[in-house]
């Protein structure tokens, strides 16, 4: 599925990118708490960033490609609820934000779940 090929890739420089600017630019403007915050935002961007480049080579290889599809929409789905609420708590300080980071986290291990479905099943 070049779809999750091309999401993925995206996803994995955006990560590169937001870890850059934490690590450069936010490191004097936010307390040290929040700025673990983001470096965790970031890394669970870049895993997922693979994973969704994995689901997209694992496609070409299993038959179950409905299962396939849904892990990598539930994958992308957990980059922006998880990492995304992370980012944003981080720089607003709007702490309501920590209440979506757990569904991005559910988004997770949904989408990876339904790879372990689909290898059994391809």
């Amino acid at each position: 599925m070049k779809l999750f090929l091309i999401i993925g890739a995206i996803n994995a420089a955006l990560a590169v990118g937001l870890g850059a600017f934490g690590a450069h630019g936010l490191e004097s403007r936010l307390s040290e708490r929040m700025l673990e915050t983001f470096k965790t935002g970031v890394q669970y961007h870049m895993y997922h960033a693979l994973g969704l480049i994995g689901i997209s080579l694992a496609a070409d290889k299993l038959q179950a490609t409905g299962l396939i599809q849904w892990a990598g929409w539930f994958m992308f789905a957990g980059i922006v609820l998880f990492s995304g609420s992370l980012y944003v708590l981080s720089l607003s300080g709007i702490k309501i934000l920590g209440a979506i980071t757990p569904l991005g986290g559910v988004a997770f291990i949904t989408a990876w779940i339904l790879l372990i479905v689909a290898a059994f099943r391809g």
